[in-house]
């Protein structure tokens, strides 16, 4: 029997906090996988900090034993059906990784929240699902809530994917309730892999990451052929040798096999120590095959540009090779962050980063923190621009001290952004006006539902990555989403706006501004300063300028010593003099003393907390 046949290969893909990783957990319990005293909540989040936050980050692969309840009541000894599952993460930021998890499988669980209904990144997930040739298995997922809009959300489903709404499957990942019927769907509905494994081998590396003890690990979905251990691999892409030490299957946790075979999902440990020679999106296959690579390698993926860009700088200097190595070995299973190196005359050696939102800035931040122990400051920030000088040339630039002199600026252009989103329909009042404020142009109003829209509109990628979702969900009560797909470069009058304190420029802190906004944003910058600055003991001025013209000042007053304290009585002409001489000091003080800037001032430039 060729056991390809038995194999199912699935994900599932939904809207943030629609319940995936619950699911996940639901489909490891039901199927044996793990018994229940060995469970917990978000089985598949192996971060901490993916379970505090209640969001998936990483994709994570588990393989389960299934028997067809209708097999397993006509034959003595059936054979279980193995199912491969990834699960995804669902908020934006993240999208990369739904993308690499779609190119491993053969079948996706679209799984949609009964009281929230479809979101943005409901059908920016399905579309990428589809336009990889996916077998869709829809369901209807906490259909215990008493909020829950079944019958709504299951006829919005059937419409959005042209499945029948009989189909449209109800669950519960929470008390699993429908959970069996969805596996049932899973096997009948997802087909099996094409692979065969009489052919050469290969296999798509679709994750990695560095094990101190196994070196480089990678994620593979075997195509064709098989592998076994101790065989010598190529890395076909990078042309890079290796072995396969060690491999296996994941049932949550690594279970090391003799051989991974056409159609599986498991892990090899190639002993590789250079983590950029392993790159996700790259072929494996066996050495021998070495001069075949061209007929073997498989598509790969796409790496997304970043959208974000801000410098990354250790608290102390000497943790900077420490920090280089860290994001070395954080880039193995996260290639959609991007570094380069830098020198900042306030911060130091550091590295200039490129990152798909400020969540994805924020993750890197504490798993820097959290994995390898390095405490960064993060400056503000921005996305990329492209200018064109008066001498014909053009550049693209990610950093305020890129910005070139105005004396030789000819033109300046930012990036635009077509932007959905969807929420309910007593909320358009409250998000049109929003959308005019961020510098957007509304295009269309569709009803989806009898309460529910689809907004769409066009805006600058600077106002859509900063704070538009945090804008979004208050304007809506939390129950809008939105999703975006990039556009084209626009003409635009940008300006450099420096921040100045205790008279001197402090780079970091700049930032590339649209004229029309520079003095809001100066007030704004040199405000929240001013609260994140702690008192010195002189008076330290904050300043926003363009150019040697200052647009915006704040003062932080000195915080005052009580040097009459000790003075019971006596002569008033004493205190004076006493107050007088303090004041002195201060002003001393205030031209040679140094002022200590927070490494959360830099993000709260932004409105943001450390």
């Amino acid at each position: 029997m060729d056991m390809t046949q038995k194999i199912r290969n699935f994900c599932i893909i939904a809207h943030i906090d629609h319940g995936k990783s619950t699911l996940a957990d639901r489909l490891i319990e039901q199927t044996g996988t793990l018994e229940k005293r060995q469970m917990q909540e978000q089985m598949l989040d192996g971060m901490d900090l993916e379970r505090e936050r209640g969001i998936t980050i990483k994709l994570t692969p588990v393989r389960m034993e299934y028997i067809l309840p209708s097999e397993a009541s006509c034959t003595p000894h059936p054979t279980p059906y193995t199912l491969n599952l990834i699960d995804t993460p669902g908020h934006v930021d993240f999208a990369y990784e739904v993308s690499r998890s779609l190119a491993a499988v053969e079948g996706a669980v679209l799984l949609v929240d009964a009281t929230q209904g479809i979101q943005a990144q409901t059908m920016a997930n399905l579309t990428f699902a589809l336009e990889a040739g996916l077998t869709i298995v829809a369901a209807v997922n906490k259909i215990d809530l008493p909020a829950a809009d079944v019958a709504g959300t299951r006829r919005d489903i059937a419409k959005l994917t042209g499945i029948p709404e009989e189909e449209v499957l109800l669950v519960s990942a929470k008390t699993g309730v429908g959970v069996p019927e969805l596996l049932e769907s899973i096997v009948k509905n997802v087909p099996p892999p094409s692979g065969s494994e009489d052919k050469p081998f290969r296999a798509l590396v679709f994750d990695s990451f560095f094990d101190a003890y196994k070196g480089v690990v990678t994620y593979i979905r075997v195509v064709d052929g098989k592998i076994k251990k101790n065989q010598e691999i190529l890395f076909a892409g990078e042309n890079v040798r290796g072995e396969s030490l060690e491999l296996g299957i994941l049932n949550p946790k690594e279970s090391s096999r003799d051989e991974l075979c056409a159609g599986e999902i498991g892990y090899v440990a190639t002993g590789l120590r250079d983590v950029a020679q392993a790159r996700v999106g790259d072929t494996i296959i066996h050495f021998k095959d070495r001069d075949e690579k061209a007929n073997l390698v498989l598509p790969g993926y796409t790496v997304p540009q970043p959208k974000v860009f801000a410098g990354i700088y250790p608290h102390s200097g000497e943790d900077f090779r420490f920090l280089r190595d860290a994001l070395g070995k954080y880039r193995l299973n996260d290639a959609s962050l991007q570094y380069e190196q830098e020198t900042s005359t306030a911060l130091g050696q550091g590295f200039r980063c490129g990152f798909l939102g400020l969540l994805h800035l924020s993750i890197v931040q504490e798993r820097l923190k959290r994995e390898y122990n390095i405490e960064v400051t993060i400056t503000v920030p921005s996305v990329a621009y492209r200018v064109k000088l008066r001498n014909g040339q053009s550049q693209v630039i990610r950093t305020p001290t890129e910005f070139p002199d105005p004396s030789a600026l000819e033109s300046t252009e930012e990036q635009w952004v077509l932007v959905e989103i969807i929420s309910r329909a007593a909320d358009i009042g409250g998000i049109l006006p929003l959308i005019s404020a961020h510098a957007g142009v509304h295009r269309n109003t569709e009803y989806l539902s009898a309460d529910r829209v689809l907004i769409t509109a066009e805006m600058p990628l600077r106002e859509v990555v900063i704070d538009l979702h945090d804008a979004l969900k208050s304007a809506s009560a939390g129950y809008a989403s939105l999703s975006y797909d990039m556009l084209n470069w626009r003409p635009t009058d940008l300006i450099k706006l420096s921040i100045l304190v205790a008279e001197e420029t402090v780079e970091p802190l700049s930032m590339i501004v649209p004229r029309e906004q520079a003095q809001r944003e100066g007030r704004r910058i040199v405000a929240k300063l001013k609260e994140a600055i702690p008192r010195h003991l002189f008076a330290v001025a904050i300043q926003a300028a363009i150019g040697g013209k200052v647009i915006a000042r704040e003062t932080i007053p000195a915080m005052r010593k009580d040097v009459t304290g000790y003075l019971y009585g006596g002569d008033v002409t004493r205190k004076k003099k006493l107050l007088e001489k303090q004041k002195k000091g201060k002003k001393k003080m205030a031209k040679v003393g140094s002022v200590d800037i927070p490494p959360g001032a830099y993000l709260a430039a932004l409105g943001k907390s450390e």
